[in-house]
């Protein structure tokens, strides 16, 4: 199988650590390939970032088709065009909060999330509603830190995780961490071995997810929902973007 793995910013030392830790979960006979859009923000951090990124993770969707993608994974905490990637997406897509947040539920009572930058909370207190995590949800956590710091080499950025993951176990009463960012991808083994319990990455988790759903031949249901776009004009710069 192929999975096309979306960094939905475009900042590619962040995309290649992402595709690393895909390729590292992957299956024997699973090829991953770890792409950015040609077009949108460097990082995202906000609903106007989100937003603008969509269009980019719709972008790498569409050209899946040709390129023989199985399934797609949307490798950002915000799960951002999610859900209208599952509209056009011939096969299934999944977002790494989502996977995350469901995977945590397998293997504890309750997790905390551990972000970046505070605009984050909102956005992710969101989703754990929407995905019905509510019950298992403890707190979602940020920090001062700014998407890409954890990009630069040398900043005390796993310091700073480390520590908030360290209050959720001890103020949140959590058994399991769920890291907030795909950036975060390459401290699951590092948190993991500080604290001793779960931590889990959304990369790997959505991965594997998906791995399965492909297994499974499961795909996005048309019947209702996820019908696929009624066609009809776009204009201007989004003419590309018709159905």
């Amino acid at each position: 199988m192929k999975i096309k793995v979306i960094n939905p910013n475009t900042t590619l030392t962040m995309t290649a650590k992402i595709g690393e830790a895909a390729a590292a979960v992957a299956s024997a006979g699973t090829e991953v390939v770890a792409v950015s859009p040609t077009m949108g923000p460097a990082s995202i951090e906000g609903h106007y970032d989100e937003a603008v990124s969509a269009l980019g993770v719709l972008d790498e969707v569409r050209k899946g088709k040709a390129e023989g993608c199985d399934g797609y994974l949307i490798a950002c905490f915000d799960d951002p065009g999610l859900q209208a990637a599952r509209e056009i997406a011939d096969g299934p897509v999944v977002g790494i909060a989502e996977a995350a947040m469901h995977m945590a539920s397998f293997v504890s009572e309750g997790f905390s999330v551990v972000a970046t930058g505070h605009r984050s909370r909102i956005i992710l207190e969101h989703l754990a509603r929407s995905y019905g995590m509510e019950h298992k949800c403890r707190k979602v956590r940020t920090t001062e830190l700014a998407v890409l710091d954890l990009e630069v080499e040398g900043s005390d950025a796993r310091g700073v995780i480390l520590e908030e993951c360290r209050r959720a176990i001890v103020e949140d009463h959590s058994d399991c961490i769920v890291l907030g960012c795909a950036g975060m991808a390459d401290l699951v083994d590092y948190i993991s071995k500080e604290l001793g319990v779960p931590v889990v990455d959304g990369v790997a988790a959505g991965v594997k997810v998906l791995e399965g759903l492909i297994g499974l031949r499961l795909s996005t249901s048309r019947a209702c929902g996820y019908a696929y776009p009624n066609p009809k004009t776009y204009s201007g710069e989004m003419a590309r973007f018709q159905p």
